[in-house]
């Protein structure tokens, strides 16, 4: 099962990740807390009269007898202590990545003869049982980083280990509107096709640096692009309350030795090192899927004689990431990626289009965050309320930052809305000539 500390909050706006037919309510928090979530979860599957259909433990997937020629599946689940089982057409795994932890004791000498505790990430709930301990949290994703924070409140110290820092994002990005709202557009997303490469790593840098100089606070990358979202770390470090240290070359009894041959006294190690791909209920028929976990696109296993079986939610590291870490080969931006599969599917909003058809619409789309509702504009699933959520998802990210409005009077229609409108109509009037003359 899936296990989460308390407080832990979405590092996603509500926008980005609603059901693109079911918004969030307007006056839910931009990045919620877990609770939330779950709420808005019940409110969806109520809505939708999705609970009569739900089984809540799923024992075993495997192939009918006629796979080959059907691709159906043989599903069997447990209901108030019984075994049911089912045949199904076709078989969707999201069950996500936080099932199985990850925890390589083999990489850290000693660790068996620490008279300390050690636990993974997985395992925390609350600060409460470590107050006034000596912790050392290894890892710099957005589970160690959290829990560095929160625990920095109630411990006698907190130590940060990392064998690869990272670029510290904010979630918090340019006059306090959420990060993913500034970012994610298909403006955005026009812009770095034409750009350098070059230029637009040197803008992230010097972005991300403006906030805190990432080499005096012992984060700069130097071969990794890996990032994590902390608006609170540099002010923690700049208050000792969370202290960076090198990766752990080996334990004693009560020590951690690291690799720069300093060594600090502990009482508890949290080892926030991730989770591997589990999914027992598939066997280990390497039919299904294999040993290296291949998937086409992150979706569909190679293998399969019968596309029936898709994971959803899936990331995985593969020769071709590598290529990518390295920089031999290229990913297109998100709202390319997200065209790109939109596409597939037949729900690609057409800009050429909605800018004829309706401006206003054109605007959001285009110049305003690449959300969900997007893909719901046209084609398969199509729902009716998609235009209105668009236009309404800036009143919905600012209403729960109002809790005090202040009365003054605004212009209907800024100086900076009508550039961009007319931004868009000469970029649109080039590609059209572009694709004309191609």
């Amino acid at each position: 099962m899936p296990s989460i500390y308390k407080s832990v909050t979405s590092n996603a706006l509500k926008e980005m990740t609603a059901f693109s037919d079911y918004p969030f309510p307007d006056h839910f928090p931009n990045y919620l807390h877990n609770s939330k979530v779950m709420e808005y979860i019940r409110m969806y599957v109520k809505h939708f009269h999705l609970k009569k259909h739900i089984q809540f433990l799923v024992c075993s997937v495997r192939k009918h007898s006629d796979f080959s020629s059907t691709g159906q599946w043989d599903v069997v689940v447990e209901v108030e202590g019984k075994q049911k089982s089912f045949v199904f057409d076709g078989v969707m795994v999201c069950t996500g990545l936080y099932t199985n932890p990850f925890l390589p004791l083999q990489n850290f000498p000693g660790i068996k003869r620490f008279k300390g505790q050690y636990m993974h990430s997985g395992e925390y709930k609350t600060p409460e049982e470590f107050r006034g301990k000596k912790i050392i949290v290894v890892g710099i994703g957005n589970s160690g980083i959290d829990l560095a924070i929160e625990l920095s409140h109630v411990v006698a110290q907190v130590f940060l280990s990392t064998r690869q820092v990272a670029w510290i994002w904010n979630q918090v990005w340019d006059n306090g509107m959420p990060m993913d709202t500034v970012l994610f557009t298909r403006f955005n997303s026009v812009v770095n096709r034409f750009y350098p490469t070059f230029l637009i790593n040197k803008w992230a840098v010097d972005k991300l640096n403006l906030q805190f100089n990432h080499d005096i606070y012992g984060l700069l990358p130097q071969h990794s692009h890996h990032s994590s979202f902390a608006d609170d770390l540099p002010n923690h470090i700049i208050s000792g309350r969370v202290l960076i240290k090198p990766n752990i070359g080996e334990f004693t009894e009560t020590l951690a030795i690291f690799e720069d041959g300093t060594e600090e006294d502990l009482d508890v190690v949290i080892f926030a090192t991730g989770y591997t791909f589990y999914f027992p209920f598939l066997g280990n028929d390497s039919t299904v899927l294999d040993s290296q976990c291949s998937m086409f696109k992150f979706v569909f296993p190679p293998q399969q004689e019968k596309p029936t079986l898709a994971f959803i939610g899936i990331l995985q590291p593969s020769q071709w990431a590598i290529r990518v870490f390295k920089g031999l080969n290229k990913l297109p931006s998100m709202s390319v990626m997200m065209d790109e599969i939109a596409s597939e599917a037949g729900v690609k909003p057409n800009l050429f289009s909605l800018f004829l058809r309706d401006p206003k619409l054109f605007k959001e789309v285009f110049f305003g965050p690449c959300t969900p509702y997007q893909y719901r504009l046209q084609g398969p699933g199509k729902w009716a309320g998609a235009q209105g959520a668009i236009l309404t998802q800036k009143k919905c990210i600012i209403k729960p930052l109002r809790t005090r409005i202040l009365i003054r009077n605004q212009p209907l229609y800024s100086v900076l809305f009508w550039l961009k409108i007319v931004c868009s109509a000469l970029l649109l009037f080039v590609l059209t000539l572009v694709i004309i003359k191609g």
